[in-house]
């Protein structure tokens, strides 16, 4: 989806709509899907270098089969964290080293020499594989077929029934069996029987965890330049050097048109550090730019402490589960504590300086101020541009205006002045709709063409299959601050 921003002197190659948001330059043609985040993540089984969507716990527990943390995992806290926050679509994409290997185990036939019949191998490499069991038994009902059973740990996970003797009709009920998600059959020789063998573990998985690098985060970053997704985050890693990589991969794709918002949070002795907000702080000044996010505080939930960094999933799943009109100002929280409270001076900082924070207000855990890390603001900024929901509601038009053009403008409809018209027309068409979802201020906003490229003032003439527009509205916001005055008589 060729787009981003353009400059007078500096005019995109490619074909596609190219647009400026100024603070006072806004705009939309259609209301599109919110709310996916994408997110890396290790895991003991599933897919590598590759997308599962994950709508639910059950969804997660289905396709990692991971109902907890342990050896270096990371998909069951991240993805948790974004549901618990609310989003209405998950792509992970598994991390794994060049070490990632299927389990697999060899079942040999019942020859005077046993030889080599059948291989089952584990469908995803991982550690779970080794906690497979296979035994192949005589059928209790009928001794003119066999069973082969596959175990994991004490667990029956399913029976394949074939006949005895015929080791082809085995491996074609394996690999046959829509229920079967856990190994593949692959022949070696089907000559002869196989033999009867009891809880005959496979062996041999490596989940690939161990050696992951910067490398493969940055593999797995150029993988979702090719997703549609609205927010992304980290599986609670902190190594500034992937940080640093993600900060500079986010500026480039928001550059690029590609509109999203990156959160990431940091370790959690820096959460509990006597300055650490002094800490958040220096790393908010590391990202500085309204794209990206940073979690300083970490947090508490049923018993359990979870770093700045593992909570950030969190704050994903929040920021994309609200619509356009919210905000993640005070928004409740199922957290029972933060890992560090901090003081009025302290929170008065970090907001000051970009960190995102959570505190617990003396009965529950909110978010204090949507805010994202920008401190130093561009040409063209404004204030409003440091808060979450702002960017929010410019990164839903950009996305609406890029599929609209795409699908009902650019290569379809004329260069002319009646076409120009149909598509303002449609532009305010829009704003209407941005008005009565109280998006933007419902007076005061217009759409028109660029009066410089366009009627008596107009200085630059535009190419034939070019069209500058401009847009201009109000953000609303949510009530932040209520200031009073008692007066007592």
């Amino acid at each position: 989806m060729p787009g981003g921003t353009w400059s007078v002197t500096e005019l995109p190659v490619l074909p596609g709509l190219f647009l400026n948001f100024q603070a006072a330059a806004l705009a939309a043609i259609q209301t599109g899907a919110r709310g996916t985040v994408i997110l890396p993540v290790k895991a003991h089984w599933g897919p590598v270098g590759s997308f599962e969507t994950i709508t639910s716990e059950n969804d997660l527990l289905n396709k990692y089969a991971a109902a907890e943390d342990k050896d270096g995992s990371t998909v069951y806290n991240t993805v948790r964290m974004t549901l618990l926050g609310g989003a209405n679509k998950i792509l992970a994409y598994r991390l794994a080293d060049t070490n990632a290997k299927p389990a697999s185990l060899i079942l040999k036939d019942t020859s005077t020499t046993p030889a080599d019949a059948v291989k089952l191998t584990a469908k995803y490499p991982g550690a779970r594989g080794n906690a497979f069991r296979v035994t192949v038994q005589a059928n209790i009902t009928d001794n003119t077929k066999q069973d082969l059973k596959l175990y994991e740990d004490a667990t029956l996970l399913r029976t394949f029934t074939f006949p005895a003797g015929q080791i082809a009709d085995a491996i074609t009920t394996i690999n046959n069996d829509a229920a079967n998600v856990w190994i593949v059959a692959e022949k070696i020789d089907d000559s002869g029987t196989l033999a009867a063998v009891s809880s005959q573990a496979l062996t041999g998985g490596n989940s690939g965890i161990a050696g992951i690098t910067a490398a493969d985060y940055t593999k797995a970053m150029n993988a979702f330049e090719t997703q549609t997704f609205n927010i992304m985050s980290l599986d609670g890693i902190t190594d500034p050097a992937i940080q640093t990589s993600v900060t500079s991969w986010t500026v480039r794709m928001r550059n690029q048109g590609k509109v999203m918002i990156t959160v990431m949070g940091g370790p959690a002795a820096d959460d509990v550090a006597a300055d650490a907000v002094q800490k958040a702080i220096a790393r908010t000044a590391g990202f500085n730019h309204e794209g990206i996010v940073n979690v300083g505080t970490g947090t508490v939930l049923d018993g359990v402490t979870y770093s700045s960094a593992q909570v950030a999933p969190y704050v994903a799943g929040l920021i994309a589960g609200q619509k356009l009109s919210e905000s993640t100002t005070y928004a409740a929280s199922p957290f029972d504590d933060v890992t560090r409270r901090w003081t009025r001076t302290e929170m008065e900082d970090a907001v000051r300086n970009g960190v995102f924070i959570f505190f617990h207000d003396g009965r529950i855990v909110k978010p204090l101020r949507g805010i994202n890390s920008l401190i130093t603001l561009r040409q063209g900024q404004n204030n409003s541009f440091k808060k979450i929901r702002a960017i929010r509601v410019q990164d839903a038009i950009n996305s609406d205006l890029q599929t609209a053009a795409e699908d009902n403008y650019i290569g379809k409809i004329n260069n002319t002045e009646e076409g120009r018209l149909a598509l303002i027309a449609a532009c305010k068409q829009y704003m209407e709709v941005l008005t009565q979802g109280g998006v933007i201020e419902a007076t005061g906003w217009d759409v028109y063409l660029n009066p410089a490229y366009y009627g008596a003032s107009a200085t630059i003439t535009p190419e034939p299959d070019q069209v500058f527009m401009n847009w201009t509205a109000r953000l609303t916001d949510v009530i932040e601050q209520i200031f009073g005055t008692f007066l007592v008589q």
